[in-house]
């Protein structure tokens, strides 16, 4: 090897790892991962043998062929979640339910190992909102911050004058405009 291919390969490969960087932060990645892998136990441990010395052990269930269903539907959600981020809720409500009907079909779901990956695979996916650009977005004004989250005001502007003013004087307390308390009289 060459001085010279070294550092081109040590680019190429920082150039992938960026590449996908920008990849995976465009979809819901960490929920299609956890669906993906919900999937392999869901549909191997029921067809799964352990041999002990001599003894075979067989977890196979009267619904292997349900379990293989499960499983290949789980990792399919997590490939969609993927490659298809638009339908990321429909993908994670999906994973949620299957998973949910693995705890019947399959082992208690793989032995829960594949109904708590699916489970919060499933959730990731549901709860997953794609992000905004923040660097080269010249959309927002220079010097604008953006707030994330109530707003609330430690100082408010006093209101204009007595009576309904700005929401100053309301039922809530004191009004900085006229004293009173909030309560009304009778008469």
């Amino acid at each position: 090897m060459s001085a010279e291919t070294r550092p081109r390969l040590i680019e190429s490969i920082g150039r992938k790892r960026i590449s996908f960087r920008e990849w995976r932060g465009h979809r819901p990645f960490w929920g299609g991962m956890l669906t993906l892998l919900a999937g392999i136990p869901i549909m191997y441990i029921p067809y799964a043998n352990l041999t002990i010395g001599s003894l075979t052990v067989r977890m196979a269930t009267t619904a292997g062929a349900g379990s293989l269903i499960i499983g290949v539907l789980l990792v399919v959600l997590g490939l969609t979640m993927w490659f298809q981020p638009a339908s990321r809720v429909f993908a994670g409500v999906a994973a949620i339910l299957l998973s949910l009907v693995s705890l019947v079909v399959s082992n208690f779901g793989a032995f829960l190992i594949g109904f708590l990956l699916g489970l919060i695979g499933g959730a990731l996916g549901v709860s997953w909102a794609p992000g905004k650009a923040t660097q080269g977005d010249d959309s927002e004004e220079p010097g604008r911050t953006t707030v994330a989250g109530p707003v609330l005001a430690t100082h408010p502007a006093p209101a204009a004058g007595p009576g309904p003013g700005n929401g100053l004087d309301d039922l809530s307390g004191t009004s900085p405009t006229n004293g009173e308390n909030g309560r009304h009289r009778a008469g």
